[in-house]
């Protein structure tokens, strides 16, 4: 426990000094939000999408923002490049084993969503009048079952990467499909209804989020496959994982 302590205090320090990254993955999307809330037209109702506003509808949405960055760009790359730099293989020979390390990557990721998520609520119901999410056993569920399948992903392509170099050449196309398919690059209610439903089952499950969000339960069905995503690439992340 005292080697777990130890190795997370440091990654948190190399964490608050690399400032760009923490401010990409905790304020982003809140800094997203306050640039659409100025925009007069998307703060007034529509019928479109059911008598609210385009940044309350949009914004679930932008947690997927940080989802995507921390679990499929962030954790691989870092796991990766301390494999490349051997400082995996150097742990295992200390008490502080490499295990400790990826453990407490993990916090330090669960840490950040959770940071940006309050940041992007708080300020968006303060600043734009969003409804705080009207769902919140529901919206708990999801967002825990989102993160679990993007984190296993993210572990899945650091298991599989030999170098940082590599690692960011398969989160990519990864980050491209959930940044799509989660409503960001294009809201959702403009996507094509196959397009549409694709996204209701890709990590992190944003209809869920969404469903949750506005008052609705999360549709079983797709909590179950955020949970079988996250089980399934947990699984094969840990047989495939190399330390070194």
């Amino acid at each position: 426990m005292h080697a777990f302590s130890q190795i997370l205090k440091t990654e948190a320090r190399l964490y608050l000094r690399d400032t760009s990254t923490m401010v990409l993955t905790i304020a982003l999307p809140t800094l997203i939000l306050v640039v659409l809330g100025l925009i007069p037209t998307l703060r007034k109702p529509t019928p479109d999408l059911g008598g609210q506003s385009f940044v309350t509808y949009f914004t679930p949405s932008l947690l997927v923002v940080t989802l995507a960055m921390v679990g499929v760009n962030v954790l691989p790359t870092v796991l990766a490049t301390y494999r490349e730099r051997g400082i995996l293989r150097r742990l295992a020979t200390t008490p502080a084993s490499p295990l400790a390390l990826l453990l407490a990557q993990l916090v330090l990721a669960l840490i950040g969503i959770l940071a940006s998520a309050v940041l992007l609520a708080v300020v968006a119901r303060l600043a734009f009048g969003v409804p705080l999410p009207q769902h919140p056993l529901g919206f708990a569920a999801a967002l825990i079952l989102g993160t679990a399948a993007l984190l296993a992903l993210g572990l899945l392509v650091a298991a599989v990467a030999p170098t940082a170099r590599s690692a960011q050449a398969l989160t990519v196309p990864v980050f491209m499909a959930v940044m799509f398919f989660g409503g960001v690059y294009l809201p959702r209610f403009l996507l094509p209804d196959f397009l549409a439903e694709i996204g209701a089952y890709t990590p992190p499950g944003v209809q869920a989020l969404l469903d949750a969000w506005t008052g609705t339960a999360p549709h079983p069905l797709h909590l179950a496959i955020m949970a079988v995503v996250a089980v399934t690439a947990g699984a094969l992340a840990t047989k495939l994982f190399r330390w070194q």
